[in-house]
């Protein structure tokens, strides 16, 4: 179960810069106007063995001060309230600001860890103005540049210190985490499932507020189901719960082991949807994609083809996870879709042999060997899968630095063809023999 580290801070003073670093994409957009960042940002970081989850809590400008520092109050206060740390921005160029005070005064008065982050410091000269942020009250500082990356590997050295400690929970039952946009039908899904009208349910987005376990047994099988509030791109609701809620959804699809991600078909996968397989994904959690809504759609005897391949499009190279055409009204199909998260649920945690591995991919590998690069041949002599939660597989190598991302993909294409992998992410790491 990782932690969660929220960026906070008022406008312009390189939130997104330093969150593109950390997750080491360009996902936040970054420039020199104030107010740029308007959705809430979700990304994997690591730093000395341990992974976090990072949000980028970007402010924007409504029209007056007021109005804006309100907002700003309320996403420092919704931050306090789900983080386990907190990165509290600054700018050295501007120095001390009335904004910059007001949100010292609430993270002074939270009961959870916060560090000083004082951007744009790049030469001595900077790093003496910097003193004055003691003058904040928050202890000590660390000095840094979101844009050249100086003084982050301070800071996260700290903030690693205090994160809780990681931890997969053996005894608990599965749990099946129902994600996707507001009002795609997920609370109606998990009512019709269980036959009863236990969660409310109405055509206003956004209804369900907090993520809610469910225990339910069928097939065999027992497991916890967790409905989700939806995750909404454009921070449309300006109600205190509206954050708070996406950050729940967020810890809800880090702390399960399946994601039913479901989408109302008339509206399409769109990017906001898109964004959320991803965010499983880089969880390594089963997915399973459901396209609710179906008996609405107007549909020939090709339409559920050209409907699979458009999402294949926007999912690649992820492309081998089962897609279910559901109506949770009719109850189409929905019987069938946890039958099949309970199936991508066994295929995560499925453990291979050493042996049988190396049976079965090393007549490939010597059938078709990684390309030579520089002049050299890799010579991959054993694979062994690796004790964790979910599918992760060690190729011991001679020059495992010269094997490229496409014959990566080339043995994950294999390891599925061979041991069925569907619904499942799969890591692989090439060692040094």
């Amino acid at each position: 179960m990782g932690a969660i580290v929220a960026i906070v801070g008022r406008p312009n003073v390189g939130k997104s810069t330093f969150f593109n670093r950390l997750i080491q994409r360009r996902e936040a957009i970054v420039d020199a106007v104030s107010g740029v960042t308007r959705d809430r940002h979700y990304g994997k970081s690591d730093w000395n063995g341990k992974e976090f989850s990072l949000i980028d809590t970007g402010g924007y400008v409504l029209g007056s001060d007021d109005i804006f520092e309100q907002e700003i109050d309320k996403q420092v206060e919704l931050a306090i309230d789900e983080a386990d740390a907190i990165i509290f921005m600054v700018d050295v160029e501007t120095g001390i600001t009335g904004m910059d005070e007001d949100v010292a005064n609430l993270l002074r008065r939270a009961k959870k860890p916060v560090f000083l982050a004082v951007n744009k410091v790049d030469n001595a000269k900077r790093a003496e103005d910097a003193v004055e942020f003691y003058a904040l009250g928050l202890g000590d500082y660390y000095n840094l540049s979101s844009i050249n990356g100086s003084g982050t590997g301070e800071l996260l050295d700290a903030l690693v210190e205090v994160l809780p400690e990681s931890q997969e929970a053996d005894d608990e039952l599965p749990r099946f985490a129902v994600v996707g946009r507001p009002n795609a039908g997920k609370s109606s899904f998990i009512n019709a499932l269980i036959g009863e009208e236990r969660y409310i349910v109405t055509d206003i987005a956004g209804t369900t507020r907090d993520s809610i376990d469910t225990k339910y047994n069928r097939f065999g099988f027992e497991f916890n189901l967790v409905d989700t509030a939806g995750i909404r791109r454009k921070a449309k609701v300006k109600e205190d719960l509206e954050f708070y809620s996406v950050m729940r959804s967020v810890r809800a699809i880090e702390h399960c082991d399946v994601c039913l991600l479901l989408f109302d078909a008339t509206r399409g996968f769109d990017g906001q949807v898109a964004n959320i397989f991803w965010l499983a994904q880089r969880n390594n959690k089963g997915i399973v994609i459901l396209v609710n809504k179906w008996d609405l759609v107007e549909k020939d005897t090709h339409a559920v083809k050209l409907y699979t391949q458009k999402i294949k499009q926007a999912i690649e190279p992820f492309t081998d996870v089962p897609i279910l055409f559901i109506s949770v009204l009719t109850k189409q199909r929905i019987f069938k879709a946890i039958e099949t998260a309970v199936e991508v649920y066994n295929n995560r945690s499925k453990r291979i042999s050493t042996r049988k591995l190396n049976d079965v991919l090393l007549p490939i590998i010597e059938h078709t060997p990684p390309p030579a690069y520089k002049g050299k041949y890799v010579k991959i002599k054993y694979i062994t899968q690796l004790p964790t939660p979910y599918p992760q597989f060690a190729f011991f190598c001679n020059l495992p630095q010269y094997v490229r991302e496409p014959y990566k993909r080339f043995l994950e294409n294999k390891l599925r063809e061979n041991f069925d992998y569907t619904g499942v992410p799969v890591t692989i790491f090439m060692r040094k023999k």
